[in-house]
């Protein structure tokens, strides 16, 4: 028994028993267990710091009875006992005094010490024995005050006499008959008062805002308890809400109709009559909800007829439709049953009404009715996989959706396994096994924590931390403290990624508990047959239409938990893994004991002029983890690649991953806007989007080994920052070593800040991007031999992404060079020359020359790509030096194979073939204002030569800068020779999606840092100088596209002063809002800090007219080219294309470029063809200036200002949108 835990007291007395000529080991205060245990902080009650100091005693006791055993057996010839300063930490009634010196023989030595020291323990014992039981009945006492103080509640506090006597009359002594009678009562008053969402005064904003996010919580708390079995504290959190008014106008129909359904499918009438008796309190009328639950209590305890008779006629009377409990209520089929039970008791002639037919959805978009039309040729793609093996890939999905997590192998270095590497993993295991065990505990007290507030009345997260299990909860939080950055992360970050994984992995377990997994499996092998090589479909279809026919709809969508909970969870959990997960000070010092320290601290830094508490690892830590080199990587399930094609998108709540929850508009957690629009609106009105994203989510990609085996080589080495490979922390920048001389100048000192500030900063980048491409190659690796897929989801604005983040086609040119098809296709005659096109447009070198002289070029530069291809690093190294390095290797190893093949055409090609359109942005304002000068420099028109805006903007600006140099102005003659593409592009290229003046003059400003020969004093002022060129001859070259910019702008801006966000409709049907909004505080108090984030993506809320009218011109274009992808890729789906896209980029095989390329000009001229402008204004006016206008209210100047401003819709040029076309180098 160790003496440990005794404090300094306690360690003083072991020394002075022990061994003669034997040092003892310095006690350290708190470490329990041993040097492993957990060391812990006491708060406990006066009573309870009795107890424990009993039991110290106690213990105390049992080691001097052992000391006393220990003397007798030994033959010591002289014993010198100590004064022992114990005496006022033991019981006083023992009346113990030290014993003094003796100088004595050997037997009497033993026999005196042994028969003092066993008189002493005798009246220990028994004065602990009297004091044990004194403390077991405070303690029981104490129990049961405890108890009733936290009883739960049962039966509410009502505030209405009239229905508190009433209740109070038939509680006392009723039999149930009599609650059977009071129900029908009830239901049949009139509320008392009017209900809260229609009776209340206007409030202000903030204070709304505030209660619709009270209200969100307490909704969600209520709907948890009854997942985790908690239903009795729900209604007791309920019932203390209720009784207290001003708590009481927080609640909801929708709370008590939750606890009902609770009471109902438990069979508890009496409760469910409690809750009524609360509805009617509160003002509130029943709705459909509120009686199903009813007729499902009766149904399950067989009541009388009567009773279901007056409920029925009650809801006639309420105008509610006995179809609707069958038709409308979200209830299971076990619930409906029981529904239909009562029901059928009162009538048994009712039948269940047939399942209604969905009605037949149309798209009422012109643009899809082709893709829609049942005439016509039409070749949707097979995968190149038979059934049996798309099955199999199936099951191994389901299996890594259902473990949650994905080990990956990582492609770091591995190292020599020395000593010292394997001592560190073995410490490490041992230390995990330790922080589960006290993880475990620490959550178990966290609970009790907040099970106790819950009993208070009090809306906590103790249902949430209910969802997984102890053991899933400390795997949870120390994979997360496996990939903590050195530097530290956000705690609110940190706060918001945890309380989100929690309920992931609590919605993916929820279906595993119920038959959808079984169903799933069911429904998608039959799926399956649409896709597989060998299995034949008599009709096409595309993937949703077949997946819609094989079955019911899906069940019920999980609700997400509101963010304020999310945080709140996430925080509690990372302040339970700071304060429970401790190590050795130094792992490497002898064995024995060791003060134990944190793994994780808590510091405050600077970010952005903003002071934020972050979580840091401790730098042992960090060093025990880089010794160990560990060679796994843990991902959730949901940020890798699927092994089987995903589901196919059938609503904004169900597609992509199997099991894992997904977004179909991805947002900031918390906004609700986004999912209120696409919930309302039509499912008919989503299907070219969701059949799009389908379509995109289908194609089949596989790993590029001999790119990945060169990638690793690198990687594994320093890395090369040029070719974009990074390099490790050990390359990075070393700061100032030793401390500063005495006499150091303030000039001197702040220089050597500056540089360790700028080493410290380059450090974080290294590692970040390291980072990065560990996870994407370690992937990639993972994945070398496999077939995966990218499901993929979209941006308010209709952008589409892949939803794995680490490995896809939208990153870097070493991510796209890691990819190609799964699926080949023969070149075909034409294939092989498109392949040495896009080679030449990666290298950037004839970016101005027609596509014959590229050909050219590539049949110049063959023995180069030969060499590239053969030896990529030991030959010429031609690739190196192009715009695209990795992507132009991988093309010059493909046309290698192709050109040695017998036949080329042949030859079956794996790679990925872009075409890219020609600034965008610029094309769509160019069409949207039929601007004929502004469309011929963004090669809507036909030419024999590529236009570059770029360079045309570049010359325009020349021209005004040699005018105003010839007038003497100084900064124009500086600027002589310095005004290149390069220097206008981006700017050029961002001003159509919204850059400011002032974002403008950075990137100038930017690039004029980056010519060493440019006078460096003049950069601020140049930068001035270009910006305004810059946009003066936009303005002259695109006058149609600045007017609808203008339009635009003041559209929104009007808009937001209305008091309302930007609302649209893309072409495809969409409902688009912008989610710009005043920020409203919330604030998660307690702990280690407090957390204040800001909510600014809700209606509820102020727009920020700033941004609304800012981002409404980008966004809006941006959604019009998102519209012309989708338009794409369901036409090349259509006539049997692989297609996918990086925005504006257009991807497919070699062989079938032609036909993508006339398939993109069609729907380009098709989508312009509409009167996009025209109709947006309908639109607006009709949702902005349409309402009943009040004569004194403050809006009406705004929206009579707002309506015609919309009624001007800027004029259009003459410019024939057919000529696109045949414009070769729109996209190209």
């Amino acid at each position: 028994m160790s003496a440990l835990r005794w404090g300094h007291g306690a360690s003083g007395l072991r020394r002075a028993l022990w061994p003669a000529g034997r040092p003892g080991p310095l006690a350290e205060e708190g470490a329990l267990s041993g040097v492993w245990g957990r060391r812990r902080s006491s708060s406990a009650n006066p009573c309870e710091q009795d107890r424990r100091k009993d039991w110290g005693h106690a213990e105390l006791l049992e080691v001097l009875e052992a000391r006393v055993r220990q003397l007798q057996a030994e033959s010591v010839s002289e014993v010198t006992v100590k004064r022992v300063g114990m005496a006022r930490r033991l019981p006083a009634s023992g009346g113990f005094q030290p014993p003094g010196r003796a100088q004595m023989g050997p037997e009497d030595a033993a026999t005196e010490v042994s028969g003092r020291w066993a008189q002493k323990l005798d009246k220990e014992k028994f004065a602990m024995e009297k004091r044990k039981q004194r403390l077991e009945v405070k303690l029981q006492v104490r129990a049961q005050q405890l108890a009733c103080e936290h009883r739960l509640r049962v039966v509410p506090r009502l505030l209405d006499a009239q229905l508190a006597s009433c209740l109070q009359r038939w509680e006392h002594g009723a039999p149930r008959s009599h609650w059977e009678e009071q129900l029908a009562q009830l239901l049949q008053e009139a509320p008392r008062k009017l209900s809260h969402e229609a009776g209340q005064a206007p409030q202000a904003e903030s204070a709304s805002v505030r209660r619709e996010s009270q209200q969100q919580r307490l909704l969600a708390f209520f709907e948890c308890c009854l997942l985790t079995g908690h239903l009795p504290l729900a209604h007791h959190v309920l019932v203390t809400f209720h009784s207290r008014f001003r708590q009481q106008r927080r609640l909801t129909l929708a709370m008590y109709n939750t606890v009902m359904l609770g009471w109902a499918r438990k069979g508890s009438f009496k409760e469910l009559v409690y809750v009524f008796f609360m509805v009617k309190d509160a003002g509130l009328t029943p709705d459909l909800l509120s009686y199903a639950a009813a007729l499902q209590c009766m149904g399950r305890l067989d009541q009388d007829t009567n009773t279901i008779q007056r409920c029925l006629d009650q809801m006639a009377r309420d105008g509610l439709k006995l179809q609707g409990l069958f038709t409308s209520m979200p209830l299971c089929q076990e619930e409906q049953a029981m529904v239909l039970r009562a029901v059928h008791k009162a009538q048994p002639a009712f039948s269940l009404p047939p399942r209604p037919r969905p009605p037949p959805q149309v798209n009422t978009s012109p643009l899809l009715r082709e893709i829609y039309a049942k005439s016509g040729p039409v070749s949707y793609p097979k995968l190149h996989l038979p059934l049996q093996k798309l099955q199999s890939l199936f099951q191994q999905q389901l299996d890594v959706e259902m473990a949650t997590t994905v080990a990956v192998e990582s492609v770091e270095k591995a190292r020599v396994l020395t000593k010292e590497v394997l001592q560190a993993r073995n410490t490490l295991k041992q230390l995990r096994a330790e922080w589960v065990q006290a993880l475990s505990l620490g959550l178990q007290e966290l609970k009790a924590s907040e099970a106790r507030a819950a009993r208070a009345g009090r809306c906590t997260i103790f249902p949430y931390l209910c969802v997984l299990t102890e053991e899933e909860l400390a795997e949870l939080l120390l994979q997360t403290l496996q990939v903590l950055p050195p530097q530290g992360e956000s705690l609110l970050s940190l706060a918001q990624q945890l309380g989100l994984r929690v309920f992931n992995r609590h919605t993916v377990h929820r279906k595993q508990l119920s038959s959808q997994v079984r169903a799933l499996q069911q429904r998608y092998h039959s799926y399956l047959h649409l896709l597989a090589s060998d299995t034949p479909v008599e009709t096409p279809h595309l993937p949703r239409q077949y997946w819609e026919a094989l079955g019911a709809p899906e069940a019920p969508h999980e609700q997400p938990w509101p963010l304020p909970v999310l945080v709140q969870l996430g925080k509690k959990l990372a302040e339970l893994l700071v304060g429970a997960v401790r190590m050795p000070g130094s792992v490497a010092a002898p064995q024995g004991p060791r003060t134990l320290i944190p793994v994780l601290y808590h510091v405050y830094s600077f970010r952005s002029f903003r002071q934020i508490g972050i979580l840091k690892p401790h730098p042992a830590f960090t060093e025990l983890l880089a010794t160990a080199a560990e060679r796994t990587l843990t991902f959730e399930a949901a940020e890798v690649p699927m092994l089987c094609p995903p589901l196919p998108w059938t609503s904004p709540h169900a597609g992509a991953f199997l099991l894992s929850p997904t977004k179909l508009m991805r947002s900031l957690e918390g906004t609700m806007q986004h999912q209120r629009l696409l919930d309302g609106c039509p499912p008919a009105e989503l299907h070219g989007a969701l059949d799009a994203l389908t379509q995109l989510g289908n194609c089949a990609w596989r790993v590029n080994g001999r790119v990945l085996d060169l990638v690793l080589e690198l990687f594994a080495a320093k890395g090369c920052p040029r070719l974009g490979v990074p390099a490790p922390p050990s390359e990075a920048p070393r700061p100032p070593e030793g401390r500063l001389p005495p006499g150091a100048s303030p000039a001197h000192k702040a220089k050597v800040r500056r540089e360790l500030a700028r080493c410290l900063k380059v450090a974080r980048e290294m590692h970040s991007l390291r980072s990065d491409a560990l996870y994407r190659l370690s992937l990639a690796q993972h994945l070398r031999h496999r077939v995966f897929w990218l499901p993929h989801n979209m941006d308010f604005r209709g952008r589409t992404y892949p939803c794995p983040p680490h490995f896809n086609h939208l990153g870097s040119d070493l991510a796209r060079a890691l990819l190609e098809f799964a699926q080949g296709r023969p070149l075909g005659p034409h294939g092989l020359d498109w392949l040495k096109i896009h080679l030449v447009n990666l290298t950037g070198l004839k970016k101005h020359e027609p596509l014959q002289a590229r050909l050219v070029f590539a049949d110049e530069v063959m023995e180069d790509i030969l060499d590239s291809a053969d030896r990529p690093m030991t030959g010429r190294k031609w690739w190196m030096e192009v715009d695209e390095p990795w992507q132009a290797l991988a093309c010059c190893m493909e046309i290698a194979r192709a050109v040695r093949a017998p036949d080329p055409a042949a030859y079956v090609s794996h790679f990925p073939v872009h075409q890219d359109g020609s600034c965008n942005g610029l094309q769509h304002y160019a069409a949207l204002g039929r601007d004929s000068v502004g469309a011929a420099s963004v090669n809507l028109l036909p030419s024999d030569l590529p236009q570059d805006v770029y360079s045309g903007v570049a010359a325009q600006v020349e021209v005004f800068r040699r005018q105003d140099a010839e007038r003497g102005v100084r900064v124009a003659q500086v600027l002589e020779g310095f005004i290149s593409r390069k220097v206008v592009k981006q700017t050029v290229m961002t001003v159509v999606y919204g850059v400011t003046r002032y974002g403008g003059r950075l990137q100038i400003e930017k690039r004029l840092r980056e010519l060493s020969n440019f006078p460096q004093e003049f950069v601020w002022e140049a930068s001035h100088y270009l910006v305004r060129q810059v946009f003066n001859s936009l303005q002259e070259m695109f006058s149609g596209t600045r007017a609808i910019q203008h339009w635009l702008t003041e559209s929104a801006r009007l808009i937001a002063h209305t008091g309302s966000a930007v609302e649209w409709v893309t072409p495809l049907g969409i409902p688009i809002i912008q989610p710009y909004h005043q920020d409203s505080k919330v604030l998660i108090s307690g702990g280690i800090q407090s957390l204040t984030f800001s909510q600014s993506g809700d209606t509820s809320q102020k727009p920020n007219t700033l941004k609304q009218k800012n981002g409404f011109p980008p966004n809006f274009i941006h959604s019009l080219d998102s519209s012309h992808m989708m338009l794409t890729a369901l036409h090349c789906y259509r006539k049997g294309l692989t297609f996918v896209s990086v925005h504006d980029c257009f991807w497919t095989h070699a062989a079938d470029v032609e036909v993508m390329n006339q398939v993109c000009r069609e729907q380009f001229v098709r989508l312009h063809s509409q009167p996009i402008l025209h109709d947006l204004s309908r639109f607006l006016v009709k949702r902005f200036c349409s309402g009943t206008r009040s004569p004194k209210h403050s809006k009406n100047a705004w929206i009579g200002k707002l309506q015609d401003t919309l009624k001007s819709v800027p004029k259009t040029g003459a410019f024939d949108l057919e000529q696109v076309k045949h414009s070769t180098y729109f996209f190209s």
